[in-house]
């Protein structure tokens, strides 16, 4: 995300709202506290740092995820960034259960383009990006396949979280590229050669005949 607030990191918000005081810690955590002597008292998680909420291509919040369990699901808070005078929690609700709106006021998101995407992204992303743009303006893709482009995008900058599939796809994609080049391929057939020869000995010590070839 944007470099300029990982200066908010480290640090922790609070604000008290009738019996509860919530703790806000960028990049950190959200948590809630009942402020009551009752034996019981809540004092919990309602999500850890997961990911951005990113809206017509600019930062707009944050996702706190995986809080405590609650019901059926786990807690989780999406974080509003607000421009204000001083970083300070300025609004706390729950739209749904177990769903939390945080608003957080800062002047580091000031600036118009304090909170874009784009800058944040590397080089090669950006030129994704770029031929994303001119895919669209020539009319190449639709609007949903431009979305789906940059959803890849923002997946591959670590900005959203990617799903299950895309995870399987980057491991298969890992293994891959194992041999990519003729080296690698010859070093590791020597190496594969090498353990052959070994477990050949090992049968033929015990007695126990190998069909097959090293080819194989």
């Amino acid at each position: 995300g944007p470099a300029h607030l990982f200066r908010l990191a480290g640090k922790c918000f609070s604000f008290v709202e009738s019996t509860y005081k919530y703790e806000f810690c960028p990049f950190h955590n959200v948590t809630q506290h009942e402020q009551t002597f009752r034996w019981n008292a809540y004092s919990g998680i309602l999500g850890i740092w997961h990911e951005w909420e990113i809206d017509n291509n600019t930062f707009v919040g944050m996702w706190m995820r995986e809080g405590d369990s609650c019901e059926t699901k786990n807690r989780e808070t999406k974080v509003h960034l607000v421009c204000g005078k001083s970083n300070k929690l300025a609004y706390v609700s729950e739209p749904s259960t177990c769903v939390y709106s945080l608003t957080f006021e800062t002047p580091l998101v000031c600036h118009p383009h304090s909170l874009l995407v784009y800058p944040t992204l590397t080089e090669a992303l950006q030129r994704k990006w770029d031929e994303a743009e001119q895919l669209l303006y020539d009319e190449l893709i639709t609007e949903q396949g431009y979305k789906k482009i940059l959803k890849e995008i923002f997946e591959e900058a670590g900005l959203l979280e990617a799903t299950e599939e895309k995870e399987v796809e980057k491991q298969n994609k890992k293994i891959s590229l194992e041999f990519e080049t003729v080296e690698k391929c010859s070093k590791e057939y020597k190496q594969l050669s090498k353990e052959i020869k070994t477990l050949k000995d090992v049968l033929s010590r015990h007695g126990i005949a190998y069909k097959g070839n090293l080819g194989e």
